[in-house]
């Protein structure tokens, strides 16, 4: 009896864990770059009631008796599915059209990853420099900082093939910059380890990033001025995960409720 207190109390923990889940995600629907997150669940240790050679004969039995303990979250998957890109007119404003995540330096001196193209030139004491809107340095292709001639208009800077910057001349040709906004890939996106701010870190369940650039393998992720990436997150599919959660959690807390009857109706026998 106790044992199913126990169990009714570990998937209104997990479902309580999958609600606020679902919370993250709808939070996040308008979110640039936001990928939707799963919650995966896992069983927990069995106990053995009975073995294969428990009958009342002492034979053999083809099947044991075991009863779960409950369960637990074992995961939070991020599914790194596509969103829908979304016009957005700004000259910094890139959408990734492929498996491609941009290049950050982090305050911290590391470099993250994140598909939240919503980017801006700052003007710093080294002349422009490109940057998400928390300030953070976007990097090349090489590795570096992207920094513009304290000159230039950044309202005529346009981007080409591979992630490469142009900028016109007198005649309004468009001339390249000789540098290119860097775009890395993992072979398991979903190792990658959430940093905040729509930043993921390099881990070794991910693998290490591998440059776009230098790696001819990889197919070529393709970047698109003037759009976003909008968030992933179905909004109909989590309003019915949300349910489901609800239900699962009210199923629960029904376990507890009749296991403490039953209870108190043992506790009740001898009156």
């Amino acid at each position: 009896m106790v044992r199913s207190l126990w169990t009714g109390a570990t998937g209104m923990i997990a479902q309580q864990l999958n609600l606020d889940n679902i919370a993250h995600n709808l939070s996040n629907v308008n979110t640039t770059g936001y990928k939707t997150e799963v919650m995966e669940f896992k069983s927990l240790l069995y106990q053995t009631i009975q073995t294969k050679s428990t009958t009342a004969n002492v034979e053999q039995k083809p099947i044991g008796a075991e009863v779960g303990l409950g369960v637990r979250n074992s995961a939070i998957t991020s599914i790194f599915k596509q969103g829908s890109l979304l016009e957005t007119p700004g000259v910094a404003n890139f959408a990734i059209d492929g498996n491609g995540f941009f290049g950050i330096q982090g305050t911290d001196g590391n470099t993250y990853y994140t598909r939240n193209g919503n980017l801006v030139f700052a003007i710093g004491s080294e002349g422009i420099t490109l940057t998400t809107t928390d300030g953070l340095p976007v990097l090349s292709s090489e590795g570096e900082n992207i920094v513009l001639d304290d000159d230039m208009i950044v309202s005529k800077v346009t981007v080409g093939e591979g992630g490469v910057l142009y900028y016109p001349d007198d005649n309004n040709i468009p001339q390249s910059l000789d540098v290119a906004i860097g775009l890395w890939q993992f072979n398991n996106p979903a190792g990658l380890t959430k940093a905040g701010d729509s930043l993921y870190a390099e881990t070794e369940a991910s693998g290490e990033a591998m440059n776009e650039s230098e790696e001819e393998e990889l197919t070529k992720s393709e970047l698109i001025q003037g759009y976003l990436e909008g968030s992933n997150v179905q909004v109909a599919d989590e309003m019915v995960n949300m349910i489901v959660a609800q239900r699962a959690y009210e199923m629960n807390s029904k376990v507890i409720t009749t296991s403490d009857e039953m209870l108190q109706q043992a506790n009740q026998l001898k009156r």
